[in-house]
C-alpha cells in the first residue's frame, strides 16, 4: 500500500528514489506504443554497428520511468504534471537498472488548491553510476488524498 505525502509532508532539500530494471517486454511495449521502430531499438545487428554497439530504449520510455516515481511516490495526493525539462546524457540499454532520484528545490503554497507546487529537479543514473538523464519538473501537490 502507498503512503501518501502531500504538500505539508514534503520540505525543500528533500530527496527519494527508486529503481527499475528496464527489461525486454518494456522496449517492445514502448515501440508498440510509441510506434517508434527504429532498428536502434528494434534490430540488434543493426545496433551493435551503431556507435552504442547495442540497442536503447526510447527516449520517451525513460522519461516516463522516471516521472512514474511521482506518482508512486506522492500516491493520491499528486495533482497535474505541469511542466518538466529533460536532459538526456547516456543511452540506456534494455537490461540496465536505472535509479531516479528527485530533490524538491523550492515549494510554492496555493491555499486555493489545498496544497501547493512544487519544483524539483531529477537524476536518473545507470547500476555503474552514470547519469543517464537530467532535468527538472513542477507538479501540483494536494495536502492529502481526496478527489478533487
Amino acid at each position: 500500500m502507498f503512503m501518501v505525502r502531500g504538500f505539508n509532508d514534503v520540505a525543500v532539500g528533500h530527496s527519494f528514489s527508486h529503481s527499475v530494471t528496464v527489461t525486454e517486454t518494456h522496449l517492445v511495449l514502448a515501440a508498440g506504443l510509441f510506434g517508434d521502430f527504429h532498428p536502434l531499438h528494434t534490430n540488434e545487428e543493426y545496433a551493435r554497428q551503431s556507435r552504442f554497439g547495442h540497442r536503447i530504449t526510447h527516449g520517451p520510455l525513460n522519461v516516463g520511468i522516471m516521472a512514474s516515481v511521482l506518482g508512486n511516490y506522492f500516491a493520491g495526493a499528486a495533482g497535474p504534471y505541469l511542466e518538466q525539462t529533460v536532459r538526456f546524457k547516456s543511452p540506456v540499454a534494455p537490461g540496465d537498472t536505472v535509479t531516479t532520484t528527485w530533490t524538491i528545490l523550492e515549494k510554492m503554497p496555493k491555499p486555493k488548491l489545498d496544497g501547493g507546487i512544487i519544483r524539483m529537479s531529477v537524476e536518473m543514473r545507470n547500476q555503474r553510476g552514470e547519469l543517464v538523464l537530467e532535468g527538472e519538473g513542477k507538479i501540483v501537490l494536494y495536502n492529502d488524498a481526496r478527489p478533487r
